[in-house]
């Protein structure tokens, strides 16, 4: 899913719609959390929510949207809570019934961008102090509504996005068919938050790291290591970056696999390496640890997040892995207890954070591809550096944000083109892409439009192919480049010389209980190279390549008249008790 922000949103234009509802008067009081008051306590103020936007493929009526939304209101109490400041200045916080209301226009000045007519209603409608602090939005264009689901962060985090849009895609249908959505309730936050302070103290061994981690600090949780210029607030800059495609981020995580560890740890390996060779220093970052412990919150909406710090010294994969162990558990425990010594979280400015979140593993699915679906992060004014990775079907993106600085332009620039260099390098050069076969190594890799001359000749059994119509391959070469579906590879030998080649093509479908297919084509290996494995060994990788993309089937065809090629797969599990008919159109 791609990670932006409301300035590089992209949105069609059109009429800018909010739903206003109607709120009640405060009821019961709820009990506060200590990351929502943290997040509450600087009162309102511009750029305090997160959002979530996805298009529509169908005109919906705005009242269908709106009755759909309620229904998600009523499904999650935190969407029916206000913060209100006390007396004391600490905020409070109460029930309030949201009842239906209506929509309303919002003006797209002249010359004005839809973006910053977006922000602009979301900063005043999703500020914490407000009542209610959530807005949904939707923008009426001819091909179907864009919906954007806004809120303040201290009711919601980024997985709790993903459950209010699908909650709101299943009511949304239900109204379509004529039904009252009837959304079957969800745990509330608070009684998370009440939870949460009845669990046990944290033990010594965690405190003692916490004070051991924060004294390495200067007793304040940790700050980027390069110089980002004055200590204060300035606009910030935000780089949005694809950092590896499906297939690189495949094999980085059959490199992970190969080394014993997670994904998250080989990045975090990255990180650790770039800081070391840029800053001179191990990374230290404050690190946010979901606190969804068991299922019972896995449907629910609200702000199960609290913070942690990383700290890895050294870019060894395993010892990596350790200090992110750590790092969780040092989160698992209640911190309003934890950093009571400090008086709270101790936060100074230059304050450097990395969030993760793979979308693969969550309990919680949209289609995010179908819907062009798009996490939004508001527009402030900051002094540290904050960075989102989140990896998903289509690979791992990352979103950065730091002081538009000189010095932040420079260094933190610097620090981020060294870690995607080198967690492409470490994807390109992983175990995912090698066949080892005895003593030789080769190498599979997606074709460039320069490899096109030999694998024509590979393909047509010639030495050079050069007597034919290279011309008319390259625009075939450029079709199937251009669809992600396809994968067309050459294998290397040690020497680079290209030595074999195969087309794997992704074939999702709804014939046999909706069972995903891969496609094998055009299978060749150079004559040089049989009777080695490599042919098996190819195949094998092709398997794999299928596994990591959803396909749980693999087919192949060929001529019946080469019975050499028909005994090679039914060697290796091919069965032929299907018949493919074709013909010419």
């Amino acid at each position: 899913m791609r990670l932006t922000n409301v300035a590089h949103l992209r949105l069609p234009f059109g009429r800018l719609l909010g739903y206003d509802v109607t709120d009640g008067q405060l009821g019961r009081s709820l009990p506060v959390s200590f990351d929502q008051r943290r997040h509450v306590a600087p009162g309102d103020r511009p750029g305090s929510w997160m959002a979530l936007s996805f298009r529509l493929s169908h005109p919906v009526p705005p009242d269908a949207l709106a009755t759909a939304w309620l229904a998600v209101v009523a499904r999650h109490g935190t969407l029916r809570s206000v913060f209100v400041p006390g007396d004391d200045g600490e905020p409070q916080l109460y029930e309030i019934d949201i009842a239906p209301g209506r929509w309303v226009e919002h003006p797209i000045a002249s010359g004005q961008a839809v973006n910053d007519a977006l922000r602009d209603v979301l900063d005043r409608a999703c500020s914490p102090y407000a009542r209610p602090s959530h807005r949904l939005c939707m923008l009426e264009t001819a091909d179907g509504p864009t919906v954007v689901i806004a809120a303040d962060h201290s009711h919601v985090d980024m997985w709790s996005m993903l459950v209010i849009a699908r909650d709101l895609l299943a009511a949304l249908a239900a109204v379509h068919d004529g039904r009252t959505p009837a959304l079957p309730p969800a745990p509330a936050f608070a009684e998370h938050t009440s939870a949460l302070r009845n669990r046990p103290t944290a033990p010594d061994d965690v405190r003692r790291r916490w004070t051991e981690v924060l004294a390495a600090g200067d007793d304040v949780m940790p700050r980027f290591p390069l110089p980002l210029g004055e200590s204060t607030l300035h606009r910030e800059r935000v780089e949005v970056r694809d950092v590896l495609d499906v297939d690189d981020s495949a094999a980085f995580a059959a490199q992970a696999r190969d080394d014993g560890v997670s994904t998250l740890a080989l990045v975090v390996a990255a990180m650790t390496d770039v800081t070391l060779e840029l800053a001179g220093t191990p990374l230290r970052a404050v690190f946010p640890v979901h606190s969804r412990y068991d299922a019972t919150w896995h449907d629910s909406v609200g702000w199960f997040i609290t913070n942690s710090v990383l700290e890895s010294t050294v870019p060894e994969p395993r010892a990596v892995a350790e200090a992110v162990k750590e790092a969780v558990r040092m989160g698992s425990w209640p911190l309003e207890d934890v950093l009571r010594p400090w008086g709270g979280m101790p936060e100074a400015p230059g304050m450097f954070a990395i969030s993760w979140l793979d979308l693969r593993r969550l309990p919680v699915r949209v289609d995010a591809t179908g819907l062009d679906a798009q996490y939004v992060g508001a527009t402030i004014r900051t002094d540290g550096v904050m960075l989102w990775f989140v990896l998903d079907e289509s690979g791992l993106h990352l979103r950065c944000r730091y002081p538009d600085t000189a010095e932040a332009r420079r260094h933190v620039g610097a620090w981020l083109d060294t870690l995607i260099a080198r967690l492409r390098s470490r994807a390109q050069e992983s175990v995912g892409g090698r066949l080892r076969l005895g003593d030789r190594t080769y190498r599979v890799q997606r074709a460039a439009r320069a490899d096109v001359p030999a694998l024509v000749a590979l393909l047509s059994g010639d030495e050079t192919g050069g007597a034919r119509e290279i011309a008319r391959y390259e625009e075939a070469y450029d079709a199937v480049a251009r669809d992600s579906s396809h994968y067309l590879a050459v294998v290397r030998a040690e020497d680079d010389r290209i030595v074999g080649t195969m087309q794997l093509t992704i074939v999702p479908g709804l014939a046999r209980g909706g069972v995903t297919r891969m496609q094998i084509e055009g299978v060749r290996v150079a004559a040089s190279e049989r009777s080695r494995g490599v042919g098996t060994a190819m195949l094998e990788w092709a398997h794999g390549h299928g596994r990591q993309r959803g396909a749980s089937l693999a087919q192949v065809t060929t001529d019946r008249v080469c019975e050499r090629v028909r005994t090679f797969f039914a060697r290796l599990g091919y069965d032929d008790t299907r018949v493919g008919l074709e013909r010419a159109l």
